[in-house]
């Protein structure tokens, strides 16, 4: 059984499913087999070990690993990602000005100063 220092991915135990799927394209069927017995000695998710298991046979069947490096960090990890677009003078909406206190349609929250 692999020890988690012999892992081909080393943050493997703290990677959600989703981010595992596409992190494990980038393995040769041997980095696969590793990890696949790592997984069912320890954690043993059934979606991870089919994830695995297909990836695997694509591997064997003569499918090429994706480029890119296992052990990277980017958009695998949701916290650092960041969402939506950047803020510039044309995406910024029109300035705010906040309301006084009180509501003038609401008699129970008069204006100050009247």
């Amino acid at each position: 059984m692999p020890q988690h220092d012999e892992l081909p991915i080393p943050d493997y135990d703290h990677l959600q499913t989703g981010a595992l799927t596409s992190r494990i394209r980038t393995l040769d069927s041997a980095g696969l087999e590793t990890l696949l017995a790592y997984e069912r000695a320890h954690a043993n998710r059934i979606q991870v070990v089919s994830a695995m298991r297909h990836r695997l046979a694509s591997v064997k069947a003569g499918e090429k690993p994706s480029g890119g490096d296992p052990a990277a960090h980017g958009s695998a990890d949701p916290a650092s990602t960041p969402a939506g677009s950047k803020v510039s003078a044309a995406t910024t909406g029109p300035p705010v000005d906040p309301p006084a206190h009180g509501d003038l349609t609401n008699p129970s929250q008069p204006r100050s100063g009247r």
